[in-house]
């Protein structure tokens, strides 16, 4: 896989279990609007939580517009995790007509 993956192949690639979707945005961020499945794991908590992390399965990180979670997954690459980060953020997830949780949930300004 790419270092990028495409909101649509992660949808996939979560619904069949074989990636673990991270959310590292804000907590205000993650109430508005999330993805089913994620799990939320502060930027800033990310180093102290690693280890909540499946290193024997891909990871893909995602944020906003993806530029929070394209450093992610360079760091979890360079510590020899399978890491991706999810092009465009839950931005592109929305605007390619997948769902976020809760109903009527939106994507927040950072």
């Amino acid at each position: 896989m790419q270092e990028d993956v495409q909101p649509g192949r992660v949808a996939e690639l979560v619904r069949a279990g074989e990636a673990q979707l991270v959310d590292v945005r804000e907590p205000y961020e993650h109430e508005a609007g999330r993805i089913e499945g994620a799990r939320h794991i502060e930027m800033h908590q990310l180093t102290e939580q690693a280890s909540e992390i499946d290193r024997d399965r891909p990871v893909i990180f995602y944020c906003r517009v993806g530029s929070r979670s394209a450093m992610a997954a360079q760091a979890f690459r360079a510590a020899g995790y399978d890491a991706y980060n999810m092009t465009g953020g839950i931005a592109a997830w929305v605007a390619t007509g997948l769902e976020i949780e809760p109903e009527g949930g939106t994507v927040a300004d950072h």
